[in-house]
């Protein structure tokens, strides 16, 4: 009888342990969504650190990552990374360890997380794309070297947080190649196309399954992508995604938008490879236009054939009017209050 207890006894002690060893099992990080509904939010550490807090369309105060979720539909968001970012809240602020607690956050709210890393120390777009200060007097192997290292310092500095990037982009808006003038496409597409390789291969190397994205401006202008990514395929760069920036006008919104359907299915057809709008705007005034905006790209983009149309992202929407001396294509108001832009992401 004594035996027959003692039995039980080690029986319920089992499932207890067994059952606190299921509790006490990380949590499996979420697939990539097949379609990403997307906000840039790069500026929400900086702004929270000026005291900005975010009310939803009932004036209700509210984390604005909630809001972005549940009352936008938006499933993903994308974060920028710089080298040595002064401490400028709008143009600066975002270093590797900064940028590793916003997505943390957006993990833990159920959001994917793209990153875009400017490989500099401030803005990277088609009109500038400056070499860190630290970098400035490398040489060209010493430069590769240093966006592998960087750029697996990044990738690690988001695994330590429990990140696992769904999406990086090597490089903002390379219209003319990054690093200039060693990787400027139009002095030398082999260079170029070495710095994407050289990124793609060291995100790669920290995880396997995350997918890397050229990113080009002006998404319509077919020529402009055929010549920039035309090039890097031809010299040998690998890369998974071609990334596309739209900023049309409240009058040629509708044109620009077949244009750039046209262009995706372009690079789709030529190069093998999906595409991903990683930013959109319009200005702050014509927030129902947005709506449209929003919802017609987002439409044609999910409806690309063979799912290659990967997503959608506005750029930073959590924006006020004029924050950042004069950014006029945020979402939300001076009251604090969104807009009705970001309603075209539902559905």
């Amino acid at each position: 009888m004594l035996k027959r207890g003692l039995l039980i006894l080690l029986a319920a002690l089992l499932c207890v342990t067994l059952v606190s060893v299921e509790i006490a099992k990380p949590k499996v990080a979420e697939a990539a969504p097949t379609f990403a509904k997307g906000a840039d939010v790069s500026w929400v550490a900086g702004m929270e650190a000026q005291g900005y807090k975010w009310k939803d369309k009932n004036g209700v105060q509210r984390d604005i990552f909630d809001i972005l979720k549940n009352d936008y539909s938006i499933n993903s968001v994308r974060i920028r990374v710089w080298v040595n970012p002064s401490s400028d809240y709008g143009n600066g602020y975002l270093t590797k360890e900064r940028a590793a607690a916003l997505a943390k956050r957006a993990k833990d709210a159920g959001l994917s997380v793209m990153l875009s890393l400017h490989y500099s120390d401030s803005w990277a777009d088609p009109s500038k794309q400056t070499k860190p200060a630290a970098w400035a007097s490398y040489t060209f192997t010493q430069l590769m070297d240093a966006v592998w290292n960087w750029t697996r310092d990044v990738m690690t500095t988001m695994a330590n947080s429990g990140v696992t990037p769904d999406w990086v982009q090597i490089g903002n808006e390379t219209n003319n190649g990054m690093l200039w003038d060693d990787g400027k496409a139009s002095v030398s597409m082999q260079n170029y196309a070495w710095l994407i390789n050289t990124g793609n291969n060291a995100v790669k190397s920290i995880s396997s399954s995350t997918k890397t994205i050229v990113h080009l401006s002006n998404g319509y202008d077919n020529s402009l992508f055929t010549w920039n990514i035309g090039g890097l395929i031809a010299n040998g760069a690998t890369f998974d995604i071609v990334g596309m920036s739209l900023y049309p006008s409240t009058s040629d919104w509708s044109t620009k938008v077949t244009q750039t359907i046209s262009n995706a299915n372009s690079m789709i057809s030529s190069y093998g490879k999906p595409v991903m709008i990683t930013e959109i705007g319009m200005d702050y005034s014509a927030a129902s236009t947005t709506k449209s905006f929003i919802s017609d790209i987002k439409t044609k983009i999910r409806n690309i054939s063979g799912g290659n149309g990967l997503g959608v992202f506005y750029w930073e929407p959590e924006s006020t009017p004029g924050y950042n001396s004069g950014y006029s294509k945020g979402a939300w108001g001076s009251d604090m209050k969104p807009t009705v832009a970001l309603e075209g992401f539902l559905n």
